[in-house]
């Protein structure tokens, strides 16, 4: 059965998170393309997912696969081989998850700070190249990395048309006078234009609030550029 992207993408958030409170911020991830890392090819109808907010935020530069190429990712899956390898050599086979996750600790400390590996210049390990290596710089500029994107839809019943950003849906009020109106929502990152698809009006424009679910009306609407 195959986990949905809204649920386990958060917890592949954390999970990086962890591994960022661990071994520091790295400039680039790679991945393949399944949505809880990306939803590029999903058209980014719903937006970028948590974790691609939280590389966004830390300006880590995300990588994917080429769709139809598994080889792309076959270091990580060499690494799990290995890795299984070892667990079935050990004398001492673990009873409990504890006791497994007490080995897996044990490989992990062994395979990145003392095994050679052939494949590094002067078999280093990996944790001696992942060191050298250049990481994300916190505070570089992104103006040149906004997300813009064109969503069609229509307003509800109450005057409320909806939003995902970052995994999260945000309700956005419109009022009921424009009940069942079709509108087109202009996004670009938080910055958001919804405008009657067929006068052009500009009905509502806001910098969501990604702290709340509902963004209330202002009390005037801000002049049409």
């Amino acid at each position: 059965m195959t986990a949905h992207p809204r649920v386990t993408g958060p917890i592949v958030r954390d999970t990086f998170r962890h591994a960022v409170a661990a071994h520091g911020v790295p400039a680039s991830t790679l991945t393949d393309n399944g949505m809880v890392f990306t939803t590029r090819l999903a058209g980014r109808r719903s937006g970028r997912n948590a974790f691609e907010h939280e590389l966004r935020r830390l300006h880590v530069t995300q990588k994917n696969s080429t769709p139809n190429h598994p080889t792309t990712c076959g270091k990580v899956e060499r690494f799990q081989q290995t890795m299984k390898k070892w667990l079935r050599a050990q004398p001492d086979q673990p009873a409990t998850v504890t006791d497994l996750q007490t080995l897996i600790d044990c490989f992990v400390d062994v395979y990145n700070h003392h095994r050679p590996h052939r494949s590094l210049p002067h078999r280093a390990t990996p944790a001696a190249a992942y060191n050298t290596r250049p990481k994300a710089q916190l505070a570089g500029s992104r103006d040149g990395d906004t997300h813009t994107r064109v969503r069609h839809d229509r307003v509800d019943h109450t005057g409320v048309v909806t939003l995902r950003i970052g995994g999260r849906l945000h309700h956005i009020g419109i009022g009921r006078t424009h009940a069942r109106t079709h509108v087109i929502l202009l996004v670009d990152d938080l910055h958001v234009r919804v405008v009657n698809a067929t006068t052009g009006e500009l009905l509502r424009e806001l910098i969501i609030d990604p702290t709340r679910d509902y963004q209330p009306q202002y009390t005037k609407k801000p002049p049409n550029p």
